[in-house]
């Protein structure tokens, strides 16, 4: 599947129709850094989306995110961080979580199951309600 035909995309697609605004898609901050390297280098961690006018990150945390997939977690490679990349994936996860709004960004995790999907988190993409769920996940609480 090309990159424009994942799920992430058709879920930041419409979270971009929700806000009338196109996302920084894959945008990076320069205090999100992920684990140093040998050479005490820290890579800036990217962010799913940015809408600086709404000041709001979304995160779109695909079945990988909560599941062990071998293809994903690379369990025989160790990463910067000195564990398999599905380890590494929940620290720099966790890291967001606790950063994003930290920093005074409002953050907005959107899983599978919270759209018209598959109990393995496949998305059917119903246009329709899957854009009244990203609605309602994206409506600021009080």
């Amino acid at each position: 599947m090309s990159k424009q035909g994942r799920d992430e995309h058709y879920v930041l697609d419409l979270c971009d129709v929700v806000l009338k605004e196109r996302a920084l898609r894959q945008y990076r901050f320069d205090w999100l850094l992920g684990d140093p390297n040998a050479n005490g280098r820290a890579a800036r961690l990217p962010v799913d989306a940015y809408w600086p006018r709404a000041n709001l990150v979304v995160e779109y945390r695909e079945w990988q995110h909560d599941h062990p997939v071998r293809h994903f977690d690379k369990p025989d490679r160790l990463t910067v961080s000195g564990v398999h990349r599905g380890l590494q994936r929940a620290i720099y996860d966790a890291r967001r979580d606790e950063q994003i709004p930290a920093h005074g960004i409002r953050l907005v995790i959107i899983k599978p199951a919270d759209l018209d999907s598959t109990s393995r988190g496949r998305l059917r993409r119903s246009w329709d309600s899957d854009l009244a769920a990203i609605e309602r996940l994206l409506v600021e609480r009080d």
